[in-house]
């Protein structure tokens, strides 16, 4: 597998990007990897790297990126936080990645089993955690189907509120970055969520792309 050129991310389309992505997470699920010399990718990428996506995810130990999508050195920006939210600081992370370092798709990442999801729906209070989990809080509000049981016991809830919980940072993206607002616009990046399943592997899109 050929490490990633200026060139070649400009060839590269979003709808491409995307379906790198797809094709990566289908070898993933099915253990077939490609072959790559990481060493060379490494010595490749010294003077400069040409990632052609983002992936925002959750720090959990099981959603590495790279793995998931069977990517390379210099291939994805990673960009990890407990409960896949946003803040400024991932703001200006995605705006980096896109606008200045020219990657053409952001994917909001959640995963089924998410800790920081299941703290937030028992409204877990602890140090600096609180402020964390305090932005996952809106899609714990926004889930209105489940009328009891609504806590970290019922795995159905914590499910429904990871997935509301990603369509609160896809939106969020659009509506606090005007930069990247502007790039989906013109039809230069998109935007997608998305649902990594801890048990198969596979990773569930929500939009694609998603526009707001």
């Amino acid at each position: 597998m050929k490490t990633l050129t200026k060139d070649m991310q400009n060839a590269i389309t979003p709808n491409m990007a995307l379906k790198l992505l797809q094709d990566g997470n289908s070898r993933f699920i099915s253990n077939l990897k490609i072959n790559r010399n990481l060493l060379q990718q490494a010595n490749e990428t010294s003077d400069g790297q040409h990632p052609f996506a983002i992936i925002l995810s959750c720090i959990d130990s099981r959603t590495s990126a790279e793995l998931i999508f069977d990517q390379g050195l210099g291939d994805i920006f990673s960009v990890r936080i407990a409960g896949n939210i946003i803040n400024e600081d991932i703001l200006g992370s995605l705006e980096f990645g896109c606008k200045v370092a020219g990657a053409k798709i952001i994917v909001v990442l959640g995963h089924t089993k998410c800790g920081a999801i299941k703290g937030a729906c028992d409204h877990v209070e602890l140090g600096n955690l609180t402020t964390l989990l305090s932005k996952i809080q809106p899609a714990v509000a926004l889930e209105v189907d489940t009328k009891d049981h609504r806590s970290s016991q019922n795995a159905e809830f914590v499910e429904n509120v990871a997935k509301l919980n990603v369509k609160n940072s896809v939106k969020s993206i659009f509506e606090r970055s005007a930069i990247l607002k502007e790039m989906v616009e013109n039809n230069q990046i998109i935007v997608v969520g998305g649902m990594h399943h801890i048990t198969s592997g596979e990773v569930e899109f929500y939009e694609t792309p998603c526009n707001i």
